[in-house]
């Protein structure tokens, strides 16, 4: 498959070439091989299958997400989310709602829940969680209830950590996270452009996946869905090559960290 046929599709489901140019390798190997097992051999002849054929264009939309991701991932935010965000949440709320929003296989979702723990044990303040994590792929939110990860997924996890958080599974190099872990999370297939969840979040997680592939049609609409469940005072937090264009009346960056931006009080 050219880039040029690659291209195609992606403007056919509106997604960024930008986004996907340097992960388009292994996406289009499982482009190539559904193309095979609906037996056709043309861009132009799958194109038409996916306008004619709802259930195979769904199921090509679902090959197209990409789950890259590691725990603790930029590691200023997190600080960040420990030291300001959180505790500032929680002095005014007695429970906090969370979204990861395209959570992939898990590890924003459980490194999350590490510093929540960490921040509990910490301060005398404490707050009910409510964490949920949706994706629109069927086989990352299996990988992510069932939190088994290889060393490169850890590769920024201190030992400490490590230890205290997660167990080596026996027989392999994985390593799974301690059921204590997974409490408070919700796990759902959800597309960021269905109807939004039924309540309002404290904090979102927009980063490093729908703002990266999207196109600025899809893009406009998944930040629309999102604001309209971000509570006044919230914050969304996107990706380190992100960028969110919405009108200044709504959202606002913050002071304290270039990615997290802040909804406006009414």
């Amino acid at each position: 498959m050219t880039d040029e046929h690659f291209r195609e599709l992606l403007d056919f489901f509106d997604l960024s070439w930008r986004g996907y140019r340097k992960v388009r390798k292994g996406v289009k190997k499982r482009i190539i091989r559904h193309m095979g097992e609906c037996g056709v051999k043309s861009m132009r002849e799958y194109l038409n299958l996916l306008r004619e054929n709802p259930k195979i264009r769904e199921q090509c939309k679902i090959l197209l997400t990409v789950s890259i991701s590691r725990f603790f991932r930029d590691k200023m935010l997190w600080q960040v989310l420990e030291k300001k965000i959180l505790p500032d949440i929680m002095k005014n709320e007695s429970s906090v709602n969370v979204w990861s929003a395209g959570c992939a296989c898990g590890e924003e979702v459980y490194t999350f829940k590490i510093i929540w723990e960490q921040l509990n044990k910490k301060s005398n303040i404490y707050s009910q969680l409510y964490l949920l994590a949706t994706d629109i792929n069927p086989e990352y939110i299996e990988k992510a209830k069932a939190g088994c990860y290889g060393l490169s997924s850890l590769k920024e996890v201190t030992n400490e950590i490590k230890n205290k958080y997660f167990e080596q599974c026996k027989s392999s190099l994985l390593y799974k996270v301690k059921d204590h872990l997974k409490t408070d999370i919700v796990w759902k297939v959800r597309d960021i452009l269905d109807t939004p969840p039924e309540r309002e979040f404290h904090l979102i997680f927009l980063r490093n996946n729908l703002l990266t592939y999207y196109g600025d049609k899809i893009k406009e609409k998944a930040l629309e869905n999102i604001l309209r469940v971000l509570k006044p005072g919230g914050y969304i937090i996107k990706g380190a090559h992100e960028k969110i264009q919405v009108s200044d009346t709504r959202l606002v960056k913050t002071e304290f960290h270039p990615h997290v931006y802040q909804k406006i009080m009414p």
